[in-house]
């Protein structure tokens, strides 16, 4: 089992604020556009799906926001989560290095996603919203929103993507524990499902495919709204709880990390635990260097374009600036559902583009190599996901045992596996591959990207 130093916070620790990474940004980010005019979106043509609230902070550049007491209150069954050194990992790569985890697998759902979706949720009911679309890939995302929507008498729609869906029918079956339906994506309940049907009848699906879908059923009826699990500042301010916790934490093991590592896909959790520490950075703190790690079937920050471009592939999403690989690219069906999206957050994307985040792809078997490596070590098996982080933390370990240098490394390990034991089954059973993306499919997506003057 993991080593026993793990740094706890009791309850009176969770943080009462979120923190906004908008407000120490040196270059402001490029306004979010109408997808039909082409003009900086206004608050009310953003409250066709999302609630005022989640609006507000999605603007807002005020540096911390107040975690609502309701919120706090249901986060306190597993927040402040905790903090461990991997001791052992460390005793197994023969490295001088300190690698420290956050390790967000104690959430009921098992990943970092329940600290939106409770905070979504509430803002939601208190607006008098009945019923929440969605989407999920790897299913962590709608897993989250099911709990949180059964906690506030929500109706909880999601839309799966359809080889995730047929991946993981565990993460389903969470998901109607809880009350929500859960529908593979494309699907024929939507006129862009039907459509994406029509013309590709055995699409795997994708996030932006199931986006689309979501959005197109919220825009539809005045009781319901749509959730997003990740790439908004709203999602991203959220999750900063992470490093909040992190950073206290982190004093009391009397270190503070060179290195921040996170896998991404949509970038929560990467932001979750990083946004903390870039913060003091761009306020002349100490600097730390943060990896972004992303699978390289879908290599959106590594291989896409900083430009604007819808982030659904029915085009009924506003216009973001972000890294993409083009909103109608489908990625292959690799096990990291999660990270099977083609942009990338704004706010990650745009502090890549200044260069204070450092980012990097793996292929799906040296991430299972590593997560595996990483369970025999510290007895937890991580999601498919996360063992991206696991595996450029363990490869920064190793290059501290080659040059002798001791550093400090703080990974966030997002989620556990214990969903995804098929794909460490086949992949034990020598039955995965490694993925590419077909550049020709990317050229196509990204041809088609929107014309903004």
């Amino acid at each position: 089992m993991s080593d026993p130093v793990k740094y706890l916070l009791d309850e009176q620790h969770l943080p009462r604020f979120w923190y906004n990474v908008n407000a120490d940004l040196p270059v402001p980010l490029d306004p979010v556009l109408h997808p039909g005019t082409k003009k900086p979106i206004t608050p009310d043509e953003l409250g066709v799906i999302f609630p005022r609230a989640v609006i507000e902070q999605e603007v807002s550049t005020e540096r911390e926001i107040e975690i609502p007491k309701p919120v706090r209150e249901i986060l306190r069954q597993w927040r402040p989560s905790p903090l461990y050194r991997a001791r052992r990992l460390e005793q197994a790569l023969q490295t001088p290095a300190k690698i420290f985890y956050k390790y967000e697998g104690v959430s009921p759902p098992g990943s970092h996603k329940a600290n939106t979706a409770i905070a979504q949720a509430f803002y939601n009911k208190a607006e008098g919203v009945k019923r929440i679309t969605t989407e999920t890939g790897a299913g962590q995302w709608g897993s989250s929103l099911a709990m949180a929507g059964s906690m506030f008498g929500l109706e909880i729609l999601v839309y799966m993507v359809k080889v995730s869906y047929n991946q993981k029918p565990y993460r389903r079956a969470f998901m109607e524990t809880f009350g929500a339906r859960c529908i593979a994506s494309p699907s024929d309940t939507t006129e862009s499902g039907r459509a994406i049907l029509a013309e590709h009848p055995d699409s795997s699906g994708s996030l932006g495919i199931a986006i689309g879908e979501a959005v197109e059923l919220a825009a539809q009826r005045d009781d319901t709204k749509y959730a997003l699990g990740s790439v908004l500042n709203h999602v991203l301010l959220h999750q900063t709880v992470i490093g909040l916790e992190a950073q206290k934490q982190l004093e009391m093991a009397d270190t503070y990390p060179d290195m921040i590592i996170g896998c991404t896909g949509g970038g929560s959790n990467f932001a979750g635990i990083a946004f903390p520490f870039l913060g003091e950075q761009l306020r002349g703190g100490r600097k730390v260097e943060c990896i972004a790690v992303e699978p390289s079937a879908c290599p959106t920050l590594t291989k896409g374009l900083f430009a604007y471009d819808f982030g659904d592939t029915a085009h009924l999403t506003p216009l973001c600036k972000m890294h993409t690989l083009g909103s109608t690219f489908v990625p292959p069906g690799f096990h990291a559902g999660g990270l099977r999206y083609h942009g990338m957050a704004p706010q990650i994307s745009h502090l890549a583009k200044l260069g204070y985040i450092a980012p990097r792809s793996y292929n799906q078997l040296e991430c299972f190599a590593a997560g595996i490596q990483f369970a025999r070590s510290e007895g937890i098996v991580p999601a498919p996901e996360a063992t991206h982080a696991v595996r450029a933390a363990i490869d920064e370990a190793e290059k501290c045992r080659e040059s002798g240098e001791s550093k400090t490394i703080l990974f966030n390990l997002s989620g556990h596996g214990n969903f995804d034991m098929q794909a460490y089954t086949d992949y034990l059973g020598g039955k995965l591959k490694d993925l590419e993306y077909a550049e020709s499919e990317v050229a196509m997506a990204l041809a088609g990207l929107p014309s903004v003057a």
